[in-house]
């Protein structure tokens, strides 16, 4: 019943990437219009049609849309886009995949969360869900362990473990490319090819 969902869902917000097990049992409770997993967690899922945040320009005044400078950083935060999977958003950031073609496809992709400054992170834990449960016990009001183990079993009793049970034992991102340098280097590329870089400084 919902195979075309998740096949759209993994074109138009992985690059035609499977769906993780994880982040399909948090889409299937979503389209069944169950809100536990949302509101144990804190987020909500992109909805089709929504607009990359990367791509949103729609905060821009029409002379910002034209400043030369903007438009580099625009054209960069553009093709950064193609690298950044979004999948879901909370009240200040984003969450999704790291898909740079240089990081290893033998193990999951690394979360990256990216906020309204377009700062990237990558999250801790191996898992969107492990990963979502990690940056909740760190803004929870409980100490960050306690925090962490009632969500995990939270998460049990709803039918979805995490590998884990101890915030100590969630692993640290592994990577080969540096989002935020990344990010960075594709900016300063357009504003070479627009001819706004010399030297070190920017017309």
């Amino acid at each position: 019943m919902f195979d075309e969902r998740f096949a759209e869902f993994s074109r138009e917000r992985l690059g035609g990437d499977p769906v993780p097990d994880d982040l399909r049992v948090l889409l299937l409770a979503e389209w069944q219009g169950r809100t536990d997993f949302r509101d144990l967690l804190g987020v909500k899922f992109m909805e089709p049609g929504q607009l990359h945040p990367l791509l949103d320009t729609s905060y821009l005044s029409a002379a910002e849309l034209a400043d030369p400078e903007m438009q580099a950083v625009n054209a960069g935060l553009a093709l950064m886009s193609t690298h950044v999977h979004i999948v879901a958003e909370n009240e200040d950031r984003w969450i999704g995949y790291w898909a740079h073609p240089d990081e290893p496809t033998h193990r999951p992709r690394p979360v990256v969360m990216l906020d309204t400054e377009f700062s990237y992170w990558l999250a801790e834990g191996g898992t969107l869900v492990e990963a979502l449960a990690v940056e909740g016990a760190h803004y929870a009001e409980l100490d960050e362990r306690s925090a962490f183990a009632r969500t995990a079993g939270a998460l049990a009793e709803l039918g979805l473990s995490l590998s884990m049970s101890e915030l100590a034992a969630c692993e640290e991102p592994e990577y080969i490319v540096d989002p935020t340098r990344f990010g960075e280097e594709l900016i300063r590329a357009e504003r070479v090819r627009r001819g706004l870089w010399i030297g070190a400084e920017t017309l």
